[in-house]
């Protein structure tokens, strides 16, 4: 997966799949709770309704759309 691919430009348009007459607005962005990782929540607005959905920071940089993992104390 090349640079390009980690971002959230990127899996905006891959999720959300915008044309010309969709509009693309962020409706709500933060830090999760105890972990305090980012996320934004995006909104398509099209003339067939609308579709939002999360995007959440891993450690690495990426965007994906799940969670990262929670860290669980480990015996090393």
């Amino acid at each position: 997966m090349n640079i390009a691919e980690k971002s959230l430009r990127f899996l905006v348009e891959k999720w959300l799949a915008p044309t010309p007459t969709t509009r693309l607005r962020v409706l709500q962005f933060g830090r999760t709770g105890r972990e305090r990782r980012r996320y934004v929540r995006v909104e398509a607005l099209a003339p067939t309704g609308s579709r939002a959905i999360f995007f959440f920071r891993h450690n690495d940089g990426c965007w994906c759309v799940f969670p990262p993992a929670v860290a669980r104390p480990a015996f090393h």
